[in-house]
């Protein structure tokens, strides 16, 4: 595999100039902005998880705009690997500090995420239309779980995740119609995966600091 040969995944991508993608690279500051004002949230002892988060969720903002102004597949792994590691750092958060597990238990709550995508991945990869979103499409049902989980054990926690799953399914419904929307609307509609996802994953951050303002002793 050539990891430097360019990449044209997204509509609004016209060849593989550094400004193919100027509304997809700029909608990537939506990440950061994110990330800086949960990181200012976050001040104060008992919020290292959450600034973790903040700092990942800065690094994904900087990998994907490394893809969207250089497209190809070292910098597609830049794009992916930062929203593997929220997630993984997200499932231990959840399973330690919102359902109450040990620390051994919470990491391997997140080891499960692996073979939880390796099976659910290729279900979702048969829903019509989805294409490469399934990928992501397991998220929002774990989420989802963990907010029933927690519907009795705290309401309002469940409440912030169900939320964020929400969002997050409008976000990748976006991202979804990118290329089938191509011809009629050439901007492409993923710059609104960007935005969205970063209200969303920000949201899931400031769910987290809730939760830990609420229980923390």
């Amino acid at each position: 595999m050539d990891w430097l040969a360019p990449i044209d995944a997204y509509c609004e991508r016209t060849g593989p100039d550094y400004w193919s993608e100027p509304v997809n690279a700029l909608t990537n500051l939506a990440f950061l902005i994110a990330a800086l004002i949960m990181a200012r949230r976050l001040r104060g002892p008992g919020m290292a998880m959450g600034r973790a988060l903040a700092g990942v969720l800065f690094v994904i903002g900087i990998g994907s705009w490394l893809f969207h102004t250089h497209a190809n597949g070292l910098t597609s792994l830049m794009d992916v690997l930062p929203i593997l590691g929220f997630i993984l750092l997200y499932v231990f958060a959840a399973t330690r500090d919102f359902l109450g597990a040990r620390p051994w238990v919470a990491g391997l709550a997140t080891l499960a995420f692996l073979p939880y995508a390796a099976l659910t991945v290729p279900v979702f990869s048969m829903v019509p239309g989805l294409g490469s979103s399934a990928g992501y499409a397991p998220v929002p049902l774990l989420i989802a779980i963990y907010a029933l989980i927690l519907r009795h054990r705290d309401p309002a926690t469940a409440r912030g995740l169900a939320i964020g799953a929400g969002v997050l399914v409008v976000s990748l419904t976006f991202r979804t119609l990118d290329q089938p929307l191509c011809e009629v609307f050439p901007l492409g509609t993923h710059p609104m995966w960007h935005i969205l996802n970063a209200v969303m994953l920000g949201w899931m951050i400031e769910v987290w600091r809730r939760h830990r303002e609420r229980t923390a002793p």
